[in-house]
């Protein structure tokens, strides 16, 4: 049976009643395209079970979705540090709920509006809608950008300044194909390559080993 997505069940109930009124009260041939929406919305807001990864220093994708970017850079406005940015690109065909890619507390959550642009674009970073996320754990502090894409408008983060999340727990999600920008320490040796695809709360991005 396919796990949902709690944000999931509105849409899927909604296409559903359509496609049934449709059905009933107009020509069977009719209810194809709403049937189709709403078999989208099922695979759209899927929700599988993940291994999690239970090694020391390990950090996991927060997301499912293709690595577009890696680099090194100083990341000026919450860290204050040097840090590895990985950037992951969802479609619309990814699984978009998101995961924690450490146990740590949540040290900040900060939402910003803004544009929509292409999510792909390096401007869609610091342009589009966005809710920031600051995790500090035993190793160091870790920041986890959710940025709104052409098509998402709904950025969905349920925690809370001070709480816990463990590695691969499921925090939030973004509706609607999107990316998701994550930063690790300096010293992370980063385990995956541009173009790679990944999975939420399964996949190694990056090993800290100088505490272990």
């Amino acid at each position: 049976m396919i796990r949902i997505a709690p944000d999931g069940y509105p849409f899927i109930i909604i296409f559903a009643l359509i496609t049934i009124l449709v059905y009933i009260f107009g020509k069977a041939w009719m209810a194809v395209l709403p049937l189709t929406v709403t078999l989208f919305m099922v695979l759209f807001f899927r929700d599988p079970d993940r291994t999690i990864p239970e090694d020391n220093g390990v950090f996991v994708s927060p997301a499912d979705g293709k690595v577009i970017m890696i680099k090194d850079v100083y990341e000026k406005d919450y860290l204050k540090a040097e840090s590895k940015e990985i950037s992951i690109f969802m479609s619309i065909f990814n699984v978009h709920v998101n995961r924690a890619p450490c146990e740590s507390n949540v040290g900040l959550i900060k939402h910003s509006p803004g544009k929509f642009l292409v999510a792909h674009k390096d401007a869609a970073s610091i342009e589009n809608e966005n809710t920031v996320m600051v995790l500090e754990g035993k190793d160091g502090k870790i920041l986890v950008r959710q940025v709104a894409g052409l098509i998402a408008r709904r950025i969905v983060c349920k925690v809370k300044v001070g709480d816990v999340l463990r590695r691969g727990e499921r925090y939030g999600m973004i509706k609607f194909g999107s990316r998701l920008d994550i930063y690790l320490p300096k010293d992370a040796e980063i385990q995956v390559t541009v173009g790679d695809k990944v999975k939420a709360g399964q996949t190694v991005l990056g090993i800290l080993t100088v505490n272990y």
